[in-house]
């Protein structure tokens, strides 16, 4: 029996009562805190955080040139002005979280380096039975709540994806996936190969660039990007007609969700025309003479996977000034010295940097179960991406891909404290999603239509995640244009919602 087994199995000693319980104080966990306190006053809750401060990806992930890949405008939420360029870095959005925290004395709530190992719910109780490790004491601890909040995203903090390619272990330097970034590694001169051609990749190579002799970009197929300067116009107006900052973060906001549903609209209506608008501005940073073709030019439709924005330009300015080069091929092996492509040539190497993504994590690493039965998320169905056929009492928290992931932790708040309070006010202790009499020979489908959205961490993880239907709601649809008008208008007295 290994330590975790030990402790998964021991009994805690204490047990604490809470009517909410939020996993995870990333954004969306405090974005959830602060409407409970505000929408809910009165409401006893924890939320329980296993690093040992709050920002979720942003305190985990500590490679050079870490920044956001959406405008803060609009990854901000929306109760707190951001007053700064629109692209951040992590120590940016880390200070924004804790501006939030300290300003609504939410830091009273949350208890870090507590993994939770466990959740049970039971149907005679009514309530969620959770048990947790402490995880820099070892100390086990129990806690029970109404309604369990999960906000710990989704996917696997304690390590990244990387593939096994053949003959890794040849090579002589180190092998690097940027979740775990040795806060030791020396670069500065080094010929450095980063694998992977999304966001982590587009901030990582024009950051170590500078210091690195060469880095370069090895991708098995192009990705698309967004380029401009890294400002919106319209906000730098209003700041020197000196309106007020709550105003102009929120017709910030509404302008930018205005150019990003147009620009989102187009990619499916003229996708040719769409396409033809990212690379032009590929081409401009580069020139002509530039292979854009092979490079830049993705086989797929705009926005079937994530588009990174680029703030000045900075990933083709590294390009052009040849401080950093772009290779198109795949890996037939590593040897010694680098990385052996099917091509037939070598990509030398002092160090290779896997930005290769994540691993999916549908339950966050917890144990479920209902009533004493494991849950397997896989079976159920998912209403409108944020609750689970079968499962009482639980929301959890999963944004959007084509627009900022706070969009969402937003709405889902406001619905989860108009649910708690109908609640309380009809005497309900517990609401479980189930399929209506009509849904009931509805078809079902993979959680993303990978006709829709495709990217890899999606597909190798697809098989974990709730199933949808072919209705509005019984599917997490990645529209928050269409959510943001629907949100609000969900009926709690839906057949949809079965009260006890």
């Amino acid at each position: 029996m290994n330590v975790q087994t030990q402790i998964r199995a021991a009994e805690p000693v204490t047990t604490e009562h809470f009517d909410v319980l939020i996993a995870g104080a990333g954004i969306s966990g405090v974005g959830a805190a602060y409407h409970l306190t505000t929408q809910c006053k009165g409401t006893s809750f924890v939320v329980l955080e296993t690093q040992k401060t709050f920002g979720g990806t942003w305190s985990t992930h500590r490679y050079p040139g870490i920044r956001s890949d959406s405008d803060l405008h609009t990854f901000g939420y929306r109760f707190k002005p951001w007053t700064s360029a629109p692209i951040a870095s992590a120590a940016e959005i880390l200070k924004y979280m804790g501006e939030v925290i300290e300003e609504n004395d939410l830091a009273r709530h949350i208890r870090y380096r507590h993994t939770i190992t466990a959740a049970k719910w039971s149907n005679e109780t009514n309530l969620w039975t959770v048990d947790a490790v402490r995880i820099d004491t070892g100390e086990r601890l129990r806690f029970t709540t109404n309604f369990f909040w999960m906000c710990q995203g989704y996917y696997s903090h304690t390590e990244g994806y990387t593939p096994e390619w053949t003959d890794m272990a040849k090579f002589k330097g180190p092998i690097i996936h940027p979740q775990t970034w040795p806060d030791d590694l020396d670069y500065k001169g080094k010929r450095v190969v980063v694998i992977g051609s999304g966001a982590t990749a587009a901030t990582l190579i024009p950051a170590m660039a500078k210091d690195a002799g060469h880095v370069t970009m090895l991708q098995r197929s192009p990705t698309y990007f967004r380029t401009g300067r890294n400002a919106i116009e319209i906000a730098e107006e209003l700041r020197k007609l000196q309106v007020d900052e709550s105003w102009i973060h929120e017709i910030t906001r509404r302008k930018i969700l205005l150019d990003q549903d147009t620009f989102t609209r187009k990619t499916f209506a003229e996708p040719e025309a769409a396409k033809k608008d990212l690379l032009s501005a590929v081409e401009a940073y580069l020139g002509k003479d530039y292979d854009i073709a092979t490079h830049f030019t993705p086989r797929y439709r705009p926005w079937r996977q994530r588009i990174a924005f680029i703030p000045d330009g900075d990933l083709f300015q590294a390009i052009k000034g040849g401080k950093a080069s772009v290779v198109t091929d795949e890996i037939d092996r590593f040897t010694e010295n680098g990385i052996l492509l099917k091509s037939g040539k070598e990509l030398e190497a002092d160090i290779i940097i896997t930005a290769t993504g994540f691993h999916l994590s549908a339950n966050g690493g917890i144990d479920f179960a209902i009533d004493g039965k494991p849950l397997e998320f896989k079976d159920t169905v998912t209403y409108r991406g944020m609750m689970f056929t079968g499962v009482p009492n639980l929301v959890w928290v999963f944004g959007y891909f084509r627009a900022s992931w706070t969009l969402r932790v937003d709405l889902v708040a406001d619905f989860v404290c108009r649910l708690l309070q109908h609640m309380k006010a009809t005497g309900a202790n517990k609401v479980t999603p189930e399929l209506r009499p009509e849904d009931h020979n509805m078809p079902l489908f993979p959680w993303i239509d990978p006709e829709n959205f495709n990217p890899g961490y999606m597909m190798r993880g697809m098989h974990l995640l709730p199933k949808r239907g072919d209705k509005p709601e019984w599917q997490h649809n990645q529209d928050y244009w269409a959510e943001k008008d629907e949100f609000p208008a969900i009926d709690l007295a839906d057949k949809a919602f079965v009260y006890g």
